[in-house]
């Protein structure tokens, strides 16, 4: 097919036929049997020519230019066409260059549905943009590169303009979709305006993004919002250039503000929450010669409906919190960015300051809002520091690790709670859950629960990773001997439920041998999986585990490991796993790397399980696994016949002891040895009847001691009563004092009736010297104690 472009003088339109950048001359221009590869059409001329392929659109662009000249006369000011007509259906730019005089403005106004701006490298869905270039004096700036279906409606420019329109081969579009108007000196760079009639997110850039901003310049954005509509701005990338004078800034006209323009800082949080129509002016610097820097700005603007509790605000009290901060942010932060088109979520901590991530710092109390309509979408991460500075108070202190209800009280999920807890040297740390308990989360046992604790470890030049637990499992106490994190993380809804019933307890205690010790005190009827540290990735090199476990009275455990051996090979040292009963003289088993790991047993008291780590090969990881369950003991047929027995001895001994007993003192006579009623026996304030000493008597000698004496112990009364002290008699080599012994307790004697009118004790009877009886003497020995009453 053959084409005729016919151009006006009057038009001031040039044509420009050329191969694409990058391809190759497979196809050519014909005109007039003269091939060309590329062809110009200038003002007042007239050219048939025709392509010598059948998809000349994948080879030529076309280039339209008219030049507008409106310094020297009048301009055509009204609907821009798309002249001439009839062009062959190739890529095309037609290109507007508006001569102007600075003191004059000019305006592009867009028809509907108006432009969105875009990020340079960036496509529009149907290949059709705009580029807006201003022309100052010799200096061209970049306004921006739009597609259709946006906001921004007029763009206003100080001088000349340069207007193009960039259409793909099979576009339908036959108008230029917008006009040019004179106006007066705006005396700033441009102003480009925008209308959002509902809920919206645009983005908008600084002229020659990503390039710098013309030096000490200005331009405005204006916004036009519906009154009833709330508008946020968020700068989410800019740089500064270096400054020698003034300071770069934005500045707003807001509406209801008394102190219009309100001066920003591009580091500060940029208004949001605004009622309506508002201005933001972008103004530059005079910069540094040598290093002038770059002023660069991407920012968005988010228009939202009121919310419902608009109004509404929510305490939150940290004033009696310490060292702890509380974040609030959108779900995936800080990994994830969300994407400028989602919707949006605001937290506020005042009417005018809201963002999509807001931090509240301990010892404050803040009254806040939301302006979200799924509040679903935001969650909460706080974290706090735990740290003993003074050992004398803090080794003293039990620490509830709980969330404060100053969170749990607020609508938002939790996500994340961390404590990072420090432990001075020599003083390690303990974890408790005295009512709840803890469950290891291990393949063969996982937590089902609405949250749970990661812990970490940081040991001096590695971090052992612990393991994650839950509540509702058998570990009581863990001790650590490094500094450590606890992470609570939530699972669902749950936990606000569940917040209530949190008992973690820490406290700093004395220095520990192992690098991690667990209490467990098994639940009888379950069986428990315990796992070394650092699972699945092994224990570091020589790092040392233990485990005490409690088993119950009227219980036996069995104790079994998951694999027979530990699976690796040490380069330096030995790895050992140790088991040992804790019960005098239990046998402690040992094994090493390179043996098999015990057989399934039973252990009858509490018992420790010691893993310790050398220094394995490379590729090889130390990782283990056991697992507990308690069963009833049995009681063995020949022990109780043995008790049986036992108790049947001890009975025939205490018959024979109350026989001998009955039959001495039958045999008693006068020439007993006795405790005499008149002697002083330390009673105080009374002079000793004894006319010898001590020392010069054998008062204090017994010749024989009775079997009663002998046998005493087993003579105790069956009401509990303190049974006397006796022992095998030995001589006394030590100093003799002048009194005799005093006698025995009110407790060992019987009962004795005082009179109400007698201050001192009754004389004692025979009968209360059953224990103190001396067997008789032999025939012809003469007896000299030194009593002047003898009986």
């Amino acid at each position: 097919a053959s084409f005729t472009i016919s151009l006006r003088m009057v038009d001031n339109v040039t044509v420009m036929i050329k191969l694409g950048p990058g391809i190759s001359p497979s196809c050519q221009i014909r005109v007039k049997n003269v091939i060309r590869s590329e062809l110009k059409i200038k003002p007042g001329e007239n050219m048939t020519f025709t392509f010598t392929c059948s998809t000349p659109e994948k080879y030529f662009v076309m280039e339209i230019q008219k030049n507008i000249d409106c310094v020297s006369g009048p301009c055509p000011f009204g609907d821009v066409h798309l002249y001439p007509p009839g062009l062959p259906r190739l890529n095309r730019t037609f290109t507007w260059d508006v001569k102007a005089s600075t003191k004059a403005g000019l305006e592009l106004k867009f028809s509907t549905p108006w432009l969105r701006q875009i990020e340079p490298g960036e496509m529009c869905p149907d290949f059709v943009s705009y580029n807006i270039n201003s022309c100052i004096d010799m200096a061209t700036v970049n306004i921006g590169t739009f597609c259709r279906n946006g906001s921004v409606s007029r763009v206003k420019l100080l001088g000349g303009v340069i207007m193009s329109l960039h259409l793909p081969w099979d576009s339908s579009l036959t108008t230029s979709g917008f006009n040019i108007a004179n106006r007066a000196s705006i005396k700033r760079l441009c102003i480009i305006e925008s209308i959002l009639k509902g809920e919206s997110s645009i983005t908008l850039m600084s002229p020659n993004y990503p390039l710098g901003f013309p030096e000490d310049e200005l331009m405005t954005w204006q916004f036009v919002i519906p009154s009833n509509m709330r508008a946020s701005v968020f700068f989410h990338n800019y740089s500064l250039s270096n400054c020698e004078r003034k300071e770069e800034r934005v500045e707003y006209y807001l509406p209801g503000s008394l102190s219009n323009p309100e001066v920003f800082k591009l580091s500060d949080s940029q208004p949001a929450n605004i009622a309506g129509s508002f201005n933001l002016s972008l103004q530059g610097c005079d910069q540094d010669a040598q290093n002038p820097g770059i002023l660069r700005l991407l920012f968005q603007v988010v228009v939202q409906h009121p919310q419902i509790d608009e109004n509404v605000t929510h305490l939150v009290d940290l004033s009696k919190e310490w060292n702890m901060t509380v974040t609030i942010h959108f779900e995936g932060w800080p990994s994830r960015i969300p994407l400028m088109s989602e919707p949006i979520c605001l937290i506020c901590k005042d009417p005018r300051t809201c963002d999509r991530v807001l931090t509240l710092v301990s010892g404050t109390v803040y009254k806040i809002s939301f302006l979200c309509k799924d509040l679903s979408r935001l969650r909460i991460t706080a974290e706090k520091g735990i740290s003993c500075v003074d050992l004398r108070w803090c080794q003293r202190k039990i620490y509830s690790l709980s969330v404060p209800k100053a969170i749990t009280q607020l609508s938002i999920r939790l996500h994340k709670f961390i404590w990072k807890i420090l432990a001075p040297d020599m003083i390690n740390i303990e974890i408790t859950s005295p009512s709840l308990k803890l469950q290891q989360h291990v393949p063969e046992q996982r937590c089902n629960t609405t949250y749970s604790y990661s812990i970490v470890s940081a040991a001096p030049e590695t971090e052992l990773n612990v393991g994650v637990f839950c509540p509702g499992g058998s570990i009581e106490k863990i001790q650590m001997r490094n500094n450590i994190t606890i992470s609570l993380k939530t699972f669902g809804r749950g936990f606000l439920n569940e917040s209530n019933h949190q008992d973690l307890k820490m406290s700093f205690v004395p220095h520990i041998k192992d690098e991690c010790t667990f209490t467990v005190s098994p639940d009888p009827k379950a069986k428990v999986y315990l796992q070394t540290p650092n699972w699945p990735y092994g224990l570091p090199p020589y790092v040392s585990i233990s485990w005490y476990v409690i088993v119950p009275r009227k219980q036996v455990a069995h104790l079994g490991f998951s694999k027979n051996r530990m699976g690796i090979a040490c380069e330096t040292g030995r790895a050992y796993v140790n088991i040992k009963e804790e019960t005098l003289g239990a046998e402690e088993i040992v094994r090493r790397e390179d043996e098999l790991l015990p057989e399934p047993r039973s252990m009858y008291h509490d018992f420790w399980v010691n893993v310790s780590n050398c220094k394995p090969v490379d590729k090889t990881q130390l990782t283990l696994q056991f697992w507990v369950t308690f069963a009833d003991k049995q009681i063995d047929l020949g022990v109780i016949l043995a008790v049986v027995a036992g108790a049947g001895v001890l009975a025939t001994i205490g018959l024979t002891v109350c026989c001998v007993k009955k039959k001495k003192k039958k045999s008693q006579n006068p020439m007993v040895g006795v405790y005499n009623a008149n002697v002083n026996t330390q009673v105080p304030g009374k002079q000793g009847l004894f006319t010898k000493g001590r020392k010069n008597n054998e008062s204090h000698v017994y010749a024989v001691i009775d079997d009663a004496v002998v046998y005493g112990h087993l003579l105790k009364e069956s009401n509990g009563s303190v049974t006397p002290e006796v022992d095998v008699y030995r001589p006394f080599d030590g100093p003799i004092g002048s009194l005799p012994p005093s006698p025995p307790p009110v407790s060992f004697r019987k009962d004795i009736k005082r009179s109400p009118n007698t201050q001192e004790p009754p004389p004692l009877t025979d009968t209360d010297h059953d224990t103190y009886t001396f067997a008789h003497q032999k025939s012809g020995q003469s007896e000299d104690n030194g009593d002047t009453n003898e009986k």
